[in-house]
């Protein structure tokens, strides 16, 4: 059995912060474990923090950009925050732009961006 990354749920916005590198199962299990979150929490929002990630590989990288999309068919926005400048280094090298995908520095901006996006969205006719 493999660790799973805890998914904690701050109001309308889910938390993933990530502390070890991951292998492939655990992204799969993430990914699982977050769409259910976020239908089960009616989640407005995700923040998945990386900074403590030293390396990203190019599955964790196409997982990420998968989480995003799936997560906004499920009505969420998607945040990643704290990637190290090592990290978006090794994504464009490997030619993964994360289309979809927004990013902040750290988690507060990632909470005001998401907390933009929503407020824009509820704005809306």
């Amino acid at each position: 059995m493999t660790d799973r990354v805890p998914v904690l749920k701050i109001g309308e916005i889910l938390l993933v912060s990530i502390q070890i590198d991951l292998e492939d199962e655990m992204v799969l299990d993430l990914q699982e474990d977050l769409s259910q979150k976020i239908v089960s929490a009616g989640a407005k929002g995700v923040v998945i923090d990386i900074s403590a990630l030293e390396i990203v590989d190019s599955f964790v990288g196409r997982m990420l950009a998968t989480i995003a999309s799936i997560s906004r068919m499920l009505g969420a926005e998607t945040v990643v925050v704290g990637m190290r400048p090592a990290v978006a280094m090794t994504l464009v090298e490997l030619g993964l732009s994360l289309q979809g995908v927004r990013t902040a520095l750290n988690l507060e901006r990632g909470l005001k961006l998401l907390r933009r996006l929503s407020t824009a969205h509820s704005a809306r006719p």
